[in-house]
């Protein structure tokens, strides 16, 4: 998505915030990975009580592979979790099974913005894919025509669609982590104290998906200006 000097600028700011908060995340669970949990517990068992603890029983915990892929299927209502998360007998771990069961809790409750997020999937996966190449093909196609304007504008839209769905995860991934730290001391599965080496490795985790929002509102905003432009 390099349109212009300015197109060029956000690129280099993606780079320098992706690797740095990639950093971040790293230097956060490394550090965490190191505090056992209490009673050789798991992080698949941190899931499982938080679940059960919500009444969520029917909700089944599965391995999946890669690393911090973890993350819950509404649609087969089943929890995902990494190996080292699922066996991992750490804070780090901790933290990650219980956001992720957060979110599991959040479907079961109907949490507004977490069905919001999911209406805008097919929107955020056509805006992302589409919106850019028809912004590039109204520059394309003689800039200032009227063919071109509508292709900008119709990428404008699109790509709108991709950056409302990033906005209304942020608080969504805010709210599984809020739940889940809440549940880590109220089930005994950190001791007290180790609660606040989860929040360390979840607000590290948040700060990627506000970084990228971030980034896709600076590529909107420059959209929006190429469409204004004379």
């Amino acid at each position: 998505m390099l349109f212009g000097p300015g197109g060029f600028a956000i690129f280099i700011v993606a780079m320098v915030l992706g690797l740095a908060t990639q950093s971040f995340v790293n230097s956060a669970y490394r550090r965490n990975s190191a505090r056992p949990l209490p009673g050789g517990l798991a992080g698949s068992d941190v899931a499982r009580r938080f679940l059960d603890s919500e009444g969520l029983a029917n909700v089944a915990i599965e391995i999946t592979p890669g690393s911090l892929t973890d993350h819950y299927d509404p649609r087969a209502n089943v929890l995902r979790l990494s190996r080292d998360v699922y066996y991992g007998n750490n804070v780090a771990a901790a933290g990650v099974a219980a956001h992720e069961a957060g979110h599991a809790v959040q479907h079961a409750r109907g949490f507004a913005a977490a069905k919001a997020r999911m209406a805008l999937v097919p929107a955020a996966n056509l805006g992302s894919q589409a919106g850019p190449v028809l912004v590039m093909l109204g520059l394309i196609f003689g800039y200032g025509g009227q063919f071109s304007e509508l292709l900008i504008n119709a990428g404008i839209v699109l790509f709108a669609g991709a950056v409302l769905f990033q906005l209304v995860t942020l608080p969504v991934e805010f709210d599984a982590s809020r739940r889940g730290l809440a549940a880590l001391t109220t089930t005994g599965s950190v001791v007290p104290g180790d609660e606040a080496g989860a929040r360390q490795v979840l607000t590290a985790a948040a700060l990627t998906y506000v970084a990228s929002a971030l980034i896709s509102v600076l590529y909107l905003l420059q959209f929006i200006g190429i469409g204004r432009r004379d």
